[in-house]
C-alpha cells in the first residue's frame, strides 16, 4: 500500500472515531439533562437545572464536533480545494452564542432566587440520581479524553477535559443539596450563579477560541516542538525548521518544513526520506505535510564548517536574531546562502541590512543571500 493510501486511510479511521466518541457523548449527556431536568424541576432546584443547561452545551459541543468532523471529510472541489473544514468555525460562533445567552439567562434567574428564595425540597431519589450523574460524567471524561489522546483530536480531548470539570461542578451541587439537607441553609441559587458564570465563561471562550482560528493564531511551541521531534527521527535529517501550519477546520491542519539533508544525497533519496516523513508525522499527529523543503547541509568541506561558524556568531550576536538555519557555503564560487529567524521587535528590512553588512565585512569575497524567516512558532 503506498504512503499516501496509509494517509487516506488513517483519516476515514480517525474520522470514525471522532465521530463515534462524539455520538456517545452527546447521548450520555443528553440523558442526563433528562435526568438533571426532572430532578431539578421536581425538587425546584435552579442550582440542578442549571447544571442540566450546562450538560445542554456540552452535547452542542459533541454535535460540533462531528459536524467538523463530517465536513472535514467531505470531498474537496474545485471551489474549495481543501475542504469545508472551516465551516464549523460559523457553527461554533452560533453555539457560543446561544451558550453566553443560556448562561446570561440563568444568572438572572439564580439572582432572582437569591433576591426571593425559594425552599428547596430534595429527596433521596434526587442526591442517588445526582450521584450517578457524577460517576457518569466522570467515565465520559475520562473516556472521550483518551479517545482523543489516540487519535490526537484537540476537540476531543477538550471535551473530555470539560466533562470532568463539569463533574466538579455537580459534585458542588449535591453539596449543596447534603448542607440542605443536614443544617437547612439553601445555599443552591449561589451554587447556580457560579455554574451560570462558568455557563458564560464557556461560551465566552469558545468564542474567543473561534474568532482566534478564523483569523489565524500563533502555533502552540509544544505542538511545533513535537513536529521537530518526530521529523528529526528520520536518520538522514539534521535539523527541522520554519515550521508552518495550516487549519482548515477542526482536526484538519496542513503544514509546510524545511528539512537540513547531507549534500551527498540523490533525489530519489530525498524522495523516499521526505513520504517517510509525511507518513510518520500524520499516524502521530493528524498534521499533512503538504510541503518539505530541503536545506543541503555541506558533509566534506572544512573552510564551510568554519564559516557556518563565524557567521552564525555575527548573525546570533543580536538578541533579535532567534535562530540561523539553511546554511551552505560554496567556497569554488564563492556564493553562501542561510536564513534568519528574526524576532517581531525588529523591522525586518532593517535587521537584514545590518546582518548583510556584517556578514560582508569578513567575508567581502562572497556573494551572500539572507532570507528573513518570521518568527511564527519557533
Amino acid at each position: 500500500m503506498s504512503d499516501n493510501n496509509d494517509i487516506a486511510v488513517l483519516a476515514a479511521n480517525r474520522e470514525k472515531t471522532i465521530v463515534k466518541t462524539s455520538i456517545i457523548g452527546i447521548v450520555t449527556n443528553l440523558l442526563l439533562v433528562g435526568f438533571k431536568a426532572f430532578v431539578g424541576l421536581v425538587s425546584n432546584s435552579i442550582a440542578v437545572i442549571l447544571d442540566a443547561v450546562n450538560n445542554l452545551s456540552d452535547a452542542l459541543s459533541s454535535v460540533i464536533t462531528i459536524i467538523g468532523a463530517k465536513l472535514g471529510a467531505k470531498q474537496p472541489d474545485k471551489k474549495h480545494p481543501l475542504g469545508y473544514g472551516r465551516i464549523e468555525y460559523l457553527s461554533s460562533m452560533v453555539v457560543a452564542s446561544l451558550v453566553i445567552y443560556a448562561g446570561i439567562t440563568s444568572l438572572v434567574e439564580s439572582v432572582k432566587k437569591i433576591i426571593s428564595p425559594e425552599a428547596a425540597d430534595y429527596s433521596t431519589v434526587s442526591l442517588v440520581i445526582i450521584s450517578v450523574a457524577i460517576f457518569v460524567k466522570l467515565i465520559l471524561g475520562m473516556y472521550v479524553r483518551n479517545q482523543g489522546k489516540k487519535v490526537n483530536s484537540g476537540a476531543l480531548t477538550a471535551s473530555g477535559s470539560d466533562a470532568l470539570f463539569d463533574a466538579i461542578l455537580s459534585t458542588s451541587v449535591l453539596a449543596s443539596a447534603i448542607i440542605f439537607l443536614i443544617w437547612n441553609v439553601s445555599l443552591e441559587a449561589y451554587v447556580g450563579v457560579v455554574i451560570a458564570g462558568f455557563i458564560i465563561k464557556a461560551g465566552v471562550e469558545m468564542m474567543s477560541e473561534t474568532l482566534n482560528d478564523i483569523i489565524g493564531k500563533r502555533e502552540d511551541a509544544d505542538v511545533v516542538r513535537e513536529l521537530k521531534e518526530l521529523i528529526c527521527e528520520e536518520e538522514s535529517v539534521l535539523g527541522a525548521y520554519d515550521v508552518t501550519l495550516f487549519n482548515y477546520g477542526p482536526n484538519k491542519n496542513y503544514g509546510s518544513v524545511h528539512i537540513e539533508l547531507p549534500d551527498n544525497l540523490n533525489v530519489d533519496d530525498v524522495d523516499k526520506i521526505t513520504r517517510r516523513i509525511q507518513t510518520h508525522v500524520f499516524k502521530k499527529t493528524g498534521v499533512i505535510l503538504t510541503g518539505i523543503g530541503v536545506y543541503s547541509f555541506n558533509t566534506s568541506n572544512d573552510e564551510a564548517a568554519k564559516m557556518r561558524n563565524d557567521i552564525q556568531k555575527i548573525v546570533l550576536s543580536h538578541s533579535w536574531a532567534l535562530q540561523l538555519h539553511g546554511f551552505y557555503a560554496d567556497t569554488e564560487k564563492k556564493t553562501v546562502r542561510f536564513d534568519v529567524v528574526v524576532s517581531f521587535d525588529v523591522e525586518r528590512k532593517e535587521a537584514i541590512t545590518t546582518l548583510y553588512k556584517e556578514v560582508k565585512e569578513k567575508y567581502p569575497d562572497f556573494e551572500i543571500l539572507i532570507i528573513p524567516d518570521a518568527d511564527i512558532a519557533d
